[in-house]
């Protein structure tokens, strides 16, 4: 079994797009499907669990068809051609006679040959998972919803495939999204294999859920920059150690842009393959449209449809790419449920009566006030340095989490042991325990997932150089990220390098007059750098400069200030 789930792994990447179904209607209506030499002798090969061998047969492309098109159930040996018709991309080929042919994915047509002998292509591999994910995510907080008990059950002996959907409203994510990346990491952690897609297509159109007025459309140039950035982040953060099992092996993430298969999708296709399964009550009931129903802006066609793509979305990860589950925020309940409803109405027509595909909600990360916590004063938690530094999303973890919720957070957004953080929450409720040392965790184990061990560094040392007395040593990156929060002057080289402190200390605006920087300097009240000056004629060198172009001037404990040097 295992060999020939190894097999059929390996049919999937090395056949895709490349081998031809024959379709030949019968008199009788019905069609019987014809495959190739090379799909029969890989089938059966894969079947058997016998290591697989290129085919010396070269297979027959349609030369009607000149793109891959979405997959078409081949379980059954007869179809109809009405049937034929409404699954996957219509072949533009015309019908000539009793004969026509559809060029379509073999990967689905080689997986319904070794269903048909016994081995299944989206159950996953038995006894490959680790501990129960649902369970573990339902401990830590992470479960809103699920679409059936059963998910559970299975997750409990069977590997499968989640995924979680990103649409490129910007470059990066927030604090917000990072929910999604850590159910799929921990799907991962538990031996499951994570699918992170990112909307290139729906990106186009907006999300309703949640938004009291359309989203501003953006421009396909646009999106495409949103989906290279969000892309880059999904890829670091779930494949670094932390999100994965234990001596888990590397492995590449998998990410797919729903561009892909809706970039060559014609409106008649999607309405026939798709819209024909949606019922227009079901949809008018969702949350998302009724409340902009209800609203004065009301919610516009291509906000109203795109509970439909993202419906079809899991029909083509399912059928594509084997993925059983997709995970969302609580917000998305409604359009997670379109595609698994999608699901169940494709599969009955095929004859199917199992549960193929779940959906497992999680809480938005939201305060005890409602507010939500991915976003700050200055807007959104970003994910990405360039956007926000370390020390600053540190920071924003560090002194915005009250002591009521801080286990809550420790749960939902860190890998910590269970244990381990009710060890914490205890030690918070003792007699003298030190303020804020809970906070202070939960900030370090966050951005060291998010930014790394340089990243988490760098935020350490800018809290430090802020505190009041500091001495913590300074570089660059340090300085830049107190210059956030601190006052910032910009001074020549000629009026800082060869000066006296007391000059500088004037011309930067920290001292009001130079005797009064003289005074200061003299009481051992001022620092460069966090070093502690007391020679009142001292004088401020080029070596004094961190990376030949950033001071830290100290007026006492607090008054602070980064002098820029041009």
């Amino acid at each position: 079994m295992a060999a020939a789930a190894h097999n059929l792994a390996m049919l999937r990447s090395h056949v895709a797009h490349r081998l031809c179904v024959r379709w030949t209607a019968s008199s009788a209506g019905a069609a019987r499907c014809r495959m190739s030499q090379s799909v029969r002798q890989l089938t059966k090969s894969a079947a058997g669990g016998q290591p697989l061998r290129p085919s010396s047969a070269r297979p027959v492309a349609c030369p009607a068809c000149p793109h891959a098109c979405d997959a078409l159930s081949l379980q059954r040996s007869t179809r109809t051609t009405q049937q034929l018709r409404s699954h996957g991309h219509q072949c533009p080929a015309q019908l000539q006679g009793r004969h026509y042919r559809q060029r379509c994915c073999s990967v689905r047509a080689a997986a319904a040959a070794v269903e048909a002998e016994g081995v299944s292509a989206t159950t996953g591999a038995q006894g490959a998972v680790g501990p129960n994910v649902v369970q573990l995510l339902r401990e830590r907080g992470l479960v809103a919803d699920v679409t059936s008990p059963e998910l559970e059950k299975l997750a409990a002996d069977t590997s499968l495939k989640i995924y979680c959907g990103f649409d490129p409203t910007a470059d990066s994510l927030h604090l917000g999204n990072l929910l999604g990346v850590l159910v799929l990491a921990w799907f991962q952690r538990c031996g499951h294999q994570p699918v992170a897609l990112v909307g290139g297509a729906t990106g186009l159109v907006g999300d309703p859920s949640g938004k009291s007025v359309e989203r501003p459309a953006l421009s396909a140039e646009a999106v495409a920059a949103n989906v290279e950035g969000i892309r880059a982040i999904l890829d670091r953060l779930l494949s670094q150690p932390a999100a994965r099992a234990p001596d888990a092996p590397a492995a590449p993430v998998e990410l797919v842009n729903n561009l892909d298969w809706y970039g060559a999708m014609g409106l008649m296709d999607f309405l026939r393959d798709t819209g024909r399964y949606a019922r227009v009550g079901t949809m008018l009931n969702k949350d998302s449209v009724r409340t902009r129903l209800e609203s004065p802006q009301g919610i516009s066609f291509t906000e109203f449809c795109y509970q439909l793509l993202q419906g079809a979305d899991f029909v083509h990860l399912y059928r594509r790419h084997g993925v059983r589950v997709q995970t969302g925020g609580s917000d998305q309940w409604g359009n997670i449920t379109a595609g698994t409803e999608l699901m169940r109405k494709v599969a009955g027509e095929e004859g199917e009566d199992r549960e193929l595909c779940f959906g497992l909600t999680f809480p938005l990360l939201t305060k005890a006030d409602g507010r939500k916590f991915g976003k700050s004063e200055d807007g959104a938690v970003w994910l990405t340095a360039d956007k926000l530094s370390p020390f600053k999303f540190y920071q924003h973890l560090l002194t915005n989490v009250a002591d009521t919720e801080v286990a809550k957070f420790l749960r939902m957004l860190t890998f910590l042991p269970l244990d381990e953080i009710a060890a914490i929450e205890e030690e918070m409720g003792k007699p003298g325990a030190k303020p804020n040392e809970a906070q202070r965790r939960l900030a370090e184990e966050v951005t060291r997932f998010v930014h790394g061990e340089a990243g988490l560094a760098q935020a350490l040392a800018a809290t430090e150089a802020l505190k009041p007395g500091a001495e913590t040593k300074l570089d660059s990156a340090a300085l830049e990220a107190i210059a956030e929060e601190a006052p910032s002057a910009t001074l020549t080289r000629d009026q800082v390098v060869g000066k006296t402190l007391a000059d500088v200390a004037v011309a930067a605006g920290i001292q009001p007059s130079k005797g009064a920087a003289r005074r200061l300097i003299k009481g051992g009240g001022f620092r460069v750098n966090n070093s502690k000056i007391d020679d009142e004629g001292a004088i401020i060198a080029e070596d004094d400069l961190i990376d030949g172009r950033l001071l830290l001037l100290a007026a006492g404990k607090k008054n602070k200030m980064v002098v820029r040097v041009t």
